[in-house]
């Protein structure tokens, strides 16, 4: 009898989930935005294909309207109409991490997305995610779903549905809470050449060392990932998003020293002494491993150096947390660039406005 009522239990939560879900796509169908989570972060979405829908999610976002969008499917039949064309590079990569957290920029078929989602560019940005939420709003829209993070256009991305609330309550027409998002840090974007070649545009939750396998011709780094600025310049258009402007800051400012462990935490505690001698409320993002070397007024761990997929899931709500903390100035510890940590010392160094101490 017990086990009986449990499974009405369940069940109802389940008919509830889904009856949320159908409302939630009847919005998005009728032109409407809502938050919505994925594997990596809560997203933004609207109807792709709706000009005033994707112009909510600018609005909204406060997002400059040449930084593309990614659009999410449901399912790889949602490609015809959207794309002119798959080589065997992307096709490999869809089969391989589809569906997850990479984004392959395709072919744009002519008039199948707002122009707003490709920013003028003759591409779009595509990928499934590995959400069973997501997966199923996704169906229930009936469309495809273009969706960046759902913060304030320069703020962390939100990894829980009360970060999107903070950001965008009042803004949006719904959110759908389904607790914390996994990886933490957004999809891999790549380019899959005809010639088998796969460039990362920016790197994120599939590594490098996964993609290998299945790039014949090899895995290179866009060069704007590798320049001083890491972005392109002020006149070109991104070729992807999350390359030209500055990400996922806090409201202090954020400074990252990289070096080996001694001299890194010498200089990140001299910068912390001095900064609260001028006043400031100060705080510092360290690795496990270095915690007891520190001394200011909110410490935070990103976890231990060997599990970067730590570091990953808790940058974001670490920032969000210095704002809600009031910390004024910041310094954070590099990690190492090799796998996950590629992504994560990319969100870093943006969210730090590129600001970097060598020692």
């Amino acid at each position: 009898m017990g086990g009986g009522s449990d499974h009405d239990m369940n069940q109802a939560r389940l008919d509830e989930i889904e009856r949320r879900l159908n409302e939630a796509g009847e919005v998005l169908a009728a032109g409407g935005t809502v938050a919505f989570p994925t594997e990596t972060v809560y997203g933004l979405g609207a109807d792709a294909r709706n000009s005033k829908a994707v112009e909510a999610i600018f609005a909204a976002k406060g997002r400059p309207s040449d930084n593309p969008l990614i659009v999410h499917i449901a399912s790889t039949h949602q490609l015809e109409g959207l794309v002119t064309g798959i080589n065997d590079t992307a096709a490999r990569l869809m089969e391989a991490f589809w569906p997850g957290p990479l984004t392959i920029v395709l072919p744009v078929m002519e008039g199948a997305v707002s122009p707003g989602v490709t920013a003028g560019l003759d591409t779009v940005a595509v990928r499934m995610p590995d959400h069973e939420v997501a997966l199923q709003l996704i169906a229930a829209a009936g469309c495809p779903l273009a969706a960046p993070s759902a913060n304030r256009s320069g703020r962390p991305s939100p990894t829980l549905a009360d970060h999107v609330r903070e950001d965008l309550g009042g803004r949006i027409d719904g959110i759908v809470d389904g607790g914390a998002t996994g990886v933490g840090v957004e999809s891999t974007v790549v380019l899959a050449g005809d010639d088998g070649i796969v460039t990362v545009l920016r790197p994120g939750g599939v590594t490098v060392e996964e993609l290998a396998p299945f790039a014949k011709g090899g895995v290179q780094r866009d060069p704007a990932l590798r320049s001083g600025a890491g972005v392109p310049g002020p006149a070109a258009a991104p070729r992807s998003p999350g390359m030209k402007y500055t990400h996922y800051a806090p409201k202090g400012e954020l400074r990252v020293v990289a070096g080996s462990a001694p001299q890194v935490a010498d200089r990140i505690q001299a910068e912390l002494d001095a900064a609260k001698a001028r006043g400031e409320i100060t705080g510092v993002l360290a690795f496990d491993e270095h915690l007891p070397f520190y001394r200011a007024d909110c410490v935070l761990s990103l976890g231990s150096l060997a599990r970067l997929e730590t570091a990953a899931h808790r940058l974001y709500a670490a920032l969000r947390r210095f704002d809600d903390s009031g910390v004024t100035v910041m310094l954070a510890e590099a990690c190492p660039e090799d796998g996950l940590g590629a992504a994560v010392m990319n969100r870093l160094l943006k969210a730090a406005g590129h600001r970097i101490i060598f020692v």
